[in-house]
């Protein structure tokens, strides 16, 4: 296993990756920190852990949206273009209406 330092959101990880690996681990790093950035330029959150998580929960959301393709699938299309704003703002508030539903009133998970 080889280790990549990579920055998200301005702070520094070591990332274990494998050999050959390290294009993709870079390409998914870019788009955690392009939605963590996103999400914190929005002014809406504050706290880092919360933006990780909205993050997550727009990539998975993206991922599940996507039609499955088979192994030996085509090149893959351009990107689509980004939503309009007020699309976004009603996600991104349905979001958080669901992150602050599941942490309950204390903001912690667990």
């Amino acid at each position: 296993m080889k280790q990549v330092e990579v920055q998200i959101m301005g702070q520094s990880y070591l990332l274990a990756c494998p050999e050959g690996g390290e294009q993709r681990l870079l390409e998914a790093v870019e788009k955690v920190d392009s939605a963590m950035c996103r999400i914190r330029d929005a002014g809406k959150v504050k706290a880092r852990d919360r933006i990780a998580v909205l993050a997550a929960l727009n990539l998975a959301f993206d991922v599940a949206d996507r039609p499955q393709a088979p192994v030996a699938a085509a090149p893959a299309p351009a990107a689509p273009a980004p939503a309009a704003d007020g699309a976004e703002d009603l996600r991104l508030a349905q979001l958080l209406g669901r992150l602050d539903a599941a942490l309950g009133e204390d903001g912690r998970l667990l």
